[in-house]
């Protein structure tokens, strides 16, 4: 099939709004499954993960590959929850389009504003659709107008949402100006097309007049229509929509109840109709990897091979690499190169994806998502390409951890075992750092929230057989130098039966810029060129144990200044311990400051329990944005330390006898007063 009959889109939007509902109700209605998965019973096919059944959350994207009108959809479930939206993240990176999936009571929440600046980051055109239209307190337009109050997104509604009487809905189709009819005796069928009940004539009549006009501005073939009050053709909207959803200047928004198996059909329409093929996306950018040259490779297969992996999942049978092909053609058994770690790759088998399933492809062309087996050295964000035409494709980026917890193996015969479960999870999850303490035998690892850590602990026992010790979160406080200081190391002493003498200076100060130490060389520094990168290693690893707490340094400049040796005894491991201990006594001298996460938080809640939950949150030094009263309820947004907002959603149910909504993303760091450091805990080493 043609990369122009291919849509790789994903479904993404805030937890709990229904996003894993629609993407099942698409495999049944398209025929790929013929029974309807339910998430609350633990049934869907795309949450396959046995952590994500028992929660009835999504935790891991997953893929698949759905027919509709002679089109080939490859579509990606994400999740919904702040925890994991490192794997929504990725795969914006790699898709051509989205559907946004709202909340017909609530409109746009908090998730729903971190997922749409994903989209724009990565320029991913959208079309939204606005799920649980039959939820008592519904409001259609009212979540329309929280597009472009809330995200500034240009939401335009394309349905609107009519009468429904038990098992009967029924939507307005503005585009053609005529109506669905979808029936619950007519499961697994199309809807019929009826013509719209007179009640609602006028109101159809003015939202479509809306679109229209809309449409007609920078379309003189509409805007001719329209100045002759003639009745524009379908294909004319369907085209100049089509054009507004690519420049990104227009949001179509659709409506239906997925759970009630209505609107469904008209969105995977809209998917076809609306969102980009790999054709008309722009070429993929990037640069040769020996001269930094600018690149591009169209999406054709006749260019050379352009493939970007974006997700790495570490199954039992060996690590399934997903990747996006922006170029080119990949064959089993060709032979690759990834250009970051300068290794050759070999593909064993090409996968199209199912969830947990998948089937063996003989080749895949351009525009294509498929997953790959055989290859070592590759990991999320790298690029593989061929020899003959090497490019090198922009890296993806990832936030920093907030949270840590330590882990250490219930027995001493474990420890191994235990050791690479935990490099084979963080290889396949960037955002999970996992660090040894080799002289306690413990591990400490770092994630995005309670919920992701809590997850890696239970899929060490349940995937790896493992049943280690864990300890309580712990916040991923860092540390900061506020002044320059200086140190020197001396090295004087036998090692492995040689003399060795070294002696080396530093200067460690502030830096406004990056977050792991940079370190730099004086213009008179004589270090010998070949220790420099092991000397460079040994002080970035030093600033890994912070000088008052122990917490990593971060946003540090060192620079190496004069150096010392004497012949005959100089000595690699001479100069890195030197070097490290010049690093001390600089970081002992210095002025420092501990940095504490911040998360941003958004609470939804009825207007009779707000003021608890704000004296509540007052109390745990959160610092309120805003404060809104809608119809009955509140919203509540502010930030607050992550430290003051463990176990916090216990707490909001209790003062809201569980009915308030809650969500936090990190939103940056904060120094921490010098007088709340002993209430945190934190004690000078």
């Amino acid at each position: 099939m043609g990369p122009d009959r291919i849509r790789n889109f994903g479904i993404a939007a805030h937890i709990d709004a229904g996003k894993t509902t629609v993407s099942e109700r698409m495999l049944y209605y398209s025929g790929v499954e013929h029974r309807i998965g339910q998430v609350d019973e633990g049934t869907a096919v795309m949450d396959w993960m046995a952590e994500e059944r028992e929660r009835g959350i999504t935790i891991t994207a997953a893929a698949t590959r759905v027919p509709w009108r002679d089109h080939a959809l490859n579509l990606i479930d994400t999740p919904g929850h702040v925890d994991f939206t490192v794997e929504v993240e990725r795969c914006m990176r790699v898709l051509d389009g989205a559907v946004l999936v709202l909340d017909a009571v609530s409109g746009v929440q908090a998730q729903s504003e971190t997922v749409w600046r994903q989209m724009a980051h990565h320029g991913v055109p959208a079309i939204a659709f606005v799920n649980k239209c039959d939820r008592p307190g519904a409001d259609f337009l009212a979540a329309v107008a929280t597009l472009e109050e809330r995200l500034g997104a240009p939401g335009i509604p394309i349905q609107l949402p009519l009468e429904s009487t038990g098992d009967t809905h029924l939507i307005a189709d503005l585009v053609t100006g005529r109506a669905l009819r979808f029936h619950a005796a007519r499961e697994g069928r199309d809807p019929e097309v009826v013509d719209p009940p007179p009640a609602a004539a006028d109101e159809i009549g003015v939202l479509r007049s809306d679109l229209i006009e809309a449409l007609a501005e920078g379309n003189e073939a509409l805007l001719a229509c329209v100045v002759e009050e003639r009745e524009p053709p379908i294909e004319l909207l369907v085209a100049a929509l089509k054009e507004r959803v690519l420049a990104r200047t227009l949001v179509p928004v659709l409506c239906g109840a997925a759970l009630r198996n209505y609107g469904v059909q008209p969105l995977l329409d809209a998917v076809v109709d609306y969102l980009p093929s790999p054709l008309e996306v722009p070429a993929v950018e990037g640069v040769d990897p020996s001269t930094l040259v600018a690149l591009t490779r169209a999406p054709e297969a006749d260019e050379p091979l352009a493939a970007l992996a974006f997700k790495l999942h570490a199954g039992p049978h060996g690590d399934l690499t997903f990747l996006r092909i922006y170029a080119g053609r990949l064959t089993p058994g060709q032979a690759l190169i990834n250009p970051r770690a300068g290794k050759k790759e070999r593909v064993a088998r090409i996968l199209r994806m199912h969830s947990e399933s998948s089937e063996s492809l003989e080749r895949a062309e351009a525009g294509d998502i498929v997953a790959v087996t055989g290859l070592k050295w590759t990991g999320t964000g790298d690029t593989l390409c061929v020899r003959e035409s090497p490019i090198l494709l922009e890296a993806l980026e990832f936030p920093e951890p907030v949270i840590t917890r330590v882990v250490e193996p219930a027995s001493g015969a474990e420890r191994d075992r235990l050791r690479q479960a935990l490099e084979r999870l963080s290889h396949e999850d960037p955002s999970l750092h996992v660090r040894e303490d080799v002289d306690s035998g413990q591990w400490t690892i770092a994630g995005m929230g309670e919920l992701h850590l809590e997850v890696v602990a239970h899929r060490l026992e349940a995937e790896f057989g493992l049943a280690p010790r864990v300890g309580q979160p712990r916040v991923a406080y860092r540390e900061t130098v506020q002044s320059t200081a200086a140190g020197r190391g001396v090295v004087d002493r036998s090692l492995a039966g040689k003399e060795v003498y070294a002696t080396l200076e530093l200067a460690l100060s502030p830096a406004h810029d990056g977050l792991a130490p940079r370190v730099t060389l004086a213009g008179d520094c004589l270090l010998p060129v070949p220790v420099r990168s092991a000397v460079e290693e040994a002080l970035v690893l030093e600033a890994q144990v912070g000088p008052r707490f122990g917490f990593p340094l971060v946003r540090a400049a060192i620079e190496i200044g004069a150096v010392g040796v004497r012949d005959g005894k100089t000595s690699d491991a001479a100069f890195c311990q030197a070097a490290v201990a010049a690093l001390r006594q600089a970081m002992a001298a210095a002025d420092c400051a501990l940095e504490e996460p911040m998360m941003a938080f958004e609470i939804q809640t009825p207007g009779e329990f707000s003021s608890g939950i704000i004296a509540d949150l007052n109390s745990r030094d959160a610092e309120l944005t805003e404060v809104a009263a809608e119809e009955g309820a509140c919203r509540i947004e502010g930030r607050v330390p992550l430290a003051a907002m463990f176990g916090y959603s216990t707490a909001v149910r209790s003062l809201s006898q569980g009915r308030a909504g809650f969500s936090m993303s990190p939103c940056g760091y904060r120094p921490v007063a010098e007088r709340d450091l002993a209430a945190r805990g934190l004690v000078w080493r």
